[in-house]
């Protein structure tokens, strides 16, 4: 089941609640009693791939020569 992150709107307690993804946008009770919660974005980014390598060719400032 995936777990989601609240913040409550009351006290300002950021906590994660598992349940499913039907519920997801539905307000969470905090640990510390409040029901006026919102869901946070998620900051993980996922990819399927390597970053792209850096271009050759002696070219730009430090590969090039042209820093001083």
């Amino acid at each position: 089941m995936p777990r989601y992150e609240y913040r409550c709107r009351t006290c300002a307690a950021t906590f994660e609640e598992s349940r499913p993804m039907s519920r997801s946008g539905e307000p969470a009770t905090c640990p510390a009693g409040h029901e006026d919660s919102v869901k946070l974005l998620s900051t993980v980014a996922l990819s399927g791939g390597a970053a792209p390598a850096a271009p050759s060719g002696g070219g730009g400032c430090c590969g090039g020569g042209c820093c001083g």
